[in-house]
C-alpha cells in the first residue's frame, strides 16, 4: 500500500505503429568530440522529425540520441524510415566523416498504452528491441509491420527468422528492408542474419526460493498465518525484476520437511533460499526470517520481530513488506561482492552491472567514474538490458549531485537520455521508472519526475530508495507538501534500515526539517547521517548550515571545512547552477559560514 493515492483514469489503449530510432555509437562519438557530437544530433533530428511529420506521424520521445514516432498506419511509417535513412545517407556521401551520423531502426505495429503525450507496452519495447537488431543504416520491422506492408510497397526483405526478446513473452519475427541493391547484399548473409550483428551472451538473472515459513505454534489452526507470510514473500519480491522467484508450488514442496538448505537450493537451481518460522504465544507473535547463501550455506541476515495481534491481516502486511525490503539491499550487496571476485574474461552484462554497483556505492569521483565506464560495458555486451541503462543514468546525477563534473548540464541530459532509454526497455522495473524520475527531477520537470517516481513505488512499495527520490525530486523543485516529504523519508528509513544510502535519507529528512524552520529537529538528523562511516559530504554542509541559523559561527565554519575537505571543489556557484530557489535558506545559511 502507497503512501498516497491519485485518481487514475482507465488507460487508453490503441494499435499503432512505432519508429524507435537510434545513433550508432553514440557514446563513441561523444567521447570524441561531446560539442561537435550534439550539433550533429540536432541537425540529424531535425531531418527525421521533418521526415515524420510529412508522413503524418509525431515524435513522442527524443531523449539522448534516440527518437522515438507513433504512425497510425505502418506503411506511412516505413516509409518515413526509408525517407529519412536515405536522406541520412546522402548528407553522408556529402560532408566530413567527424560529421557523419548513422542510425539503426526498428519498427513495430502493436498495442500501445497512452499515458498523457507518452505510449508504453509492448507495442513500443519491440520497435526498440527490433532496432538494437538493425544494421547500422538499416531499418528492422516486425512480422506485424511485414503482413502489413508487404504487398503495399515496392521493397525488397530479408527474413531474419523469430528473434527472442527480452521481456517479450512470445518470439518476434523479424525482417530488414533492403534500401537498394548495394546495401542488400551487405545488408543479410544467406542464414538472413544481419550481416555485423553482435552475438551477445544472455544476461542470466539470480534466483531464489522462498520456503514455506515454519508453524511453531503447535496450533495447527495457525498455518495459514505462517503459510499467508511466505506467500506474500514472493508475491512482493517478484517485482524486483533482476530476481527470478521460484513459484510457490515448487518451493512449498518442502512444506513440514526437515531440509538441507544446500540441497534445497541445487534441486530449485537457485542462489539464495528464504526461510523463517513464525510461534504464537497468546496475543503475542514472533517471527524469524534468514537469508541464506545457496553455495556457501552462510548466512547473509537474519531478524526477529515480536509483534502484538491486534490485527492479523495488517501484520501479516507489514511483516511480508518490512521483510521484503530488507532483504533486497541484502541481496544486492551480496551480488556485488559476487561479481568482484570474477574475472574480466569471464563476466556478462549483470556481472558487469554488479561490479558498477559496487563502485557506485564508494561514492568517490573515481569510483563514480569506474562505475560509469562498467556500465557502458555491459550496455555494450547486452544493448537490451535495461538495469544497467538505468544504472549509468543514475550514476552520471550522481556526478553531479557530488559536484564530480565541471558540466552538469551535460551530465543531467545524459541522464535522461539513458532513463528514457531504460524505460523503453522495460517500463515495468521500478528502477528504471526511478532513474529516469530522478533525472527528470534534475531537468526540473516536477510533473513528469513525480509521475515516474511514484510508478517506480506502485511497482515495488517496498523501494525505500524511491521514497528518497521522491522525496528529493519535491526538495529541488519546491513543488510538493514538506509534510508528505517527511512521510516519504520515514517510509524510505522504515522499509530499508540497512540500505547504503541511509545517510542520505537522513540527511534528507534534515534538509526538509530545515525547510519547514524546525532546526533543532534538522540538526538531529544530520548529526545521525553524520555519523555513518560512508556519510557523503551533505551531511556536514547540513550540520554546517544549522550551525550558521543558530548563529554558532565558529561550529558552522568547522563543519563546512569537513565538508570542503571531502569535496574541495564545492562553491555557491554549484548551488546557484544545480539547485533552485527552494534551498534557499540552506544555502544562504552556508554562505554565513563561509561558503564562497
Amino acid at each position: 500500500m502507497t503512501l498516497f493515492t491519485e485518481d487514475r483514469n482507465v488507460a487508453e489503449r490503441k494499435l499503432s505503429a512505432i519508429l524507435a530510432a537510434d545513433v550508432v555509437g553514440f557514446s563513441r562519438l561523444m567521447g570524441e568530440n561531446e560539442e561537435r557530437t550534439l550539433k550533429t544530433l540536432t541537425t540529424c533530428r531535425d531531418i527525421i522529425a521533418s521526415h515524420v511529420l510529412e508522413h503524418r506521424g509525431r515524435v513522442f520521445g527524443s531523449a539522448g540520441d534516440s527518437v522515438i514516432a507513433e504512425f497510425s498506419s505502418p506503411v506511412e511509417a516505413v516509409r518515413c524510415a526509408v525517407a529519412f535513412q536515405n536522406t541520412l545517407r546522402d548528407r553522408n556521401s556529402s560532408v566530413a566523416e567527424d560529421k557523419r551520423m548513422m542510425f539503426r531502426v526498428g519498427i513495430n505495429l502493436g498495442d500501445v498504452i497512452a499515458e498523457e503525450d507518452n505510449l508504453y507496452g509492448d507495442g513500443v519495447n519491440v520497435a526498440a528491441r527490433l532496432e538494437a537488431i538493425a544494421e547500422p543504416g538499416g531499418i528492422c520491422i516486425s512480422g506485424t509491420t511485414y503482413d502489413h506492408i508487404k504487398n503495399k510497397l515496392t521493397l525488397e526483405y530479408g527474413e531474419l527468422g523469430e528473434q527472442v526478446l527480452k521481456n517479450i513473452a512470445e518470439p518476434v519475427a523479424a525482417f530488414s528492408v533492403r534500401l537498394d541493391r548495394e546495401v542488400s547484399e551487405q545488408l543479410v548473409q544467406g542464414n538472413g542474419r544481419p550481416v555485423g550483428a553482435v552475438d551477445v551472451r544472455p544476461t542470466v538473472r539470480r534466483a531464489i526460493a522462498v520456503l514455506p515459513f515454519e508453524n511453531m505454534s503447535g496450533d495447527p489452526e495457525q498455518e495459514y498465518f505462517s503459510d499467508g507470510i511466505s506467500e506474500d514473500i514472493i508475491s512482493v519480491i517478484s517485482r524486483y525484476h533482476w530476481l527470478s522467484v521460484i513459484a510457490r508450488n515448487s518451493s512449498f514442496v518442502y512444506k513440514g520437511k526437515a531440509v538441507d538448505v544446500r540441497e534445497v537450493a541445487r534441486d530449485l537451481e537457485v542462489d539464495y533460499v528464504l526461510e523463517g518460522s513464525v510461534r504464537k504465544a497468546g496475543s503475542r507473535v514472533r517471527i524469524t526470517a534468514q537469508l541464506i547463501e545457496a553455495e556457501s550455506g552462510g548466512h547473509l541476515w537474519t531478524e526477529r520481530y515480536d509483534r502484538d495481534l491486534d490485527d492479523i491481516f495488517a501484520l501479516q502486511d507489514e511483516i511480508t513488506e518490512t521483510i521484503a525490503a530488507s532483504i533486497e539491499p541484502e541481496l544486492a550487496r551480496s551480488e556485488r561482492q559476487r561479481a568482484r571476485r570474477k574475472t574480466a574474461d569471464n563476466m556478462d552484462a549483470w556481472d558487469l552491472f554488479q561490479q558498477a554497483q559496487w563502485q557506485m556505492y564508494q561514492f568517490s569521483e573515481e569510483n563514480v567514474a569506474s562505475a560509469i565506464s562498467l556500465y557502458q560495458q555491459a550496455i555494450d555486451l547486452d544493448g537490451e538490458f535495461a538495469p544497467a541503462q538505468a544504472g549509468i543514468s543514475v550514476a552520471y546525477l550522481v556526478q553531479v549531485i557530488s559536484n564530480f563534473s565541471d558540466e552538469p548540464k551535460s551530465r543531467i541530459e545524459a541522464a535522461l537520455h539513458h532513463g528514457e532509454r531504460a524505460v523503453v526497455l522495460d517500463d515495468q522495473d521500478p528502477f528504471c521508472r526511478y532513474a529516469l524520475g530522478r533525472a527528470c527531477a534534475f531537468s526540473f520537470q516536477p510533473a513528469k519526475a513525480e509521475r515516474e517516481l511514484k510508478r517506480a513505488i506502485d511497482l515495488n512499495p517496498s523501494y525505500a530508495q524511491a521514497y528518497h527520490g521522491l522525496a528529493q525530486s519535491y526538495l529541488m523543485t519546491g513543488d510538493g507538501d514538506w509534510e508528505v516529504s517527511l512521510q516519504l523519508l520515514n517510509d524510505a528509513i522504515r522499509l530499508s534500515p540497512s540500505d547504503p544510502l541511509l545517510w542520505a535519507f537522513e540527511q534528507m529528512k534534515g534538509g526538509v526539517l530545515l525547510n519547514l524552520e524546525r532546526d533543532d529537529e534538522s540538526m538531529e538528523w544530520y548529526q545521525k547521517a553524520a555519523g555513518h562511516p560512508n556519510a557523503g559530504f551533505w551531511a556536514f554542509l547540513g550540520l554546517a548550515a544549522c550551525h550558521s541559523l543558530k548563529g554558532e559561527q565558529a561550529e558552522a565554519k568547522a563543519e563546512l571545512a569537513r565538508a570542503l575537505e571531502m569535496n574541495p571543489g564545492l562553491s555557491k556557484a554549484y548551488f546557484d547552477e544545480t539547485y533552485p530557489d527552494a534551498m534557499s535558506r540552506f544555502k544562504n545559511a552556508l554562505v554565513s559560514a563561509g561558503l564562497k
